[in-house]
């Protein structure tokens, strides 16, 4: 298994597949990748050099935030939203959803299931 960035990737499957594993890398700039340093597109990832995966690995390094440093602008992203007070912010506080979606019927994924009548007192209490 190649190791980029604290992920283990996939090694049977082919370059542009196995680089979607890393967080901000999707299949399109997966492509534009292979492209930019020069890699056959129907390689697996176990039949990459050494110096192939330090090509990839230093092309994502100066071009793409990935991982830990884009999670880190998306927690700040919504942060800011919240310190803000804007309608998005306090949806994300509320952990409702944020882009619109309707709330009558669906969205338990986001809110969670709802509480029986009662409440949690009754939830707690009952043996």
């Amino acid at each position: 298994m190649a190791r980029l960035f604290g992920v283990e990737l996939n090694d049977n499957k082919r370059v542009a597949y196995a680089l979607t594993g890393i967080v901000g890398v999707g299949l399109n700039q997966a492509r534009k990748i292979i492209v930019a340093i020069n890699i056959d597109s129907n390689l697996k990832l176990k039949d990459l050099t050494n110096d192939e995966l330090d090509r990839v690995r230093s092309y994502i390094e100066e071009n793409l935030k990935v991982e830990g440093e884009l999670r880190q602008e998306v927690n700040q992203n919504i942060k800011k939203l919240k310190d803000v007070r804007v309608y998005r912010g306090i949806r994300h506080k509320l952990g409702l959803p944020v882009r619109g979606q309707r709330t009558r019927r669906n969205c338990h994924t986001r809110k969670g299931h709802s509480m029986p009548v009662g409440g949690l007192k009754r939830v707690l209490t009952k043996t």
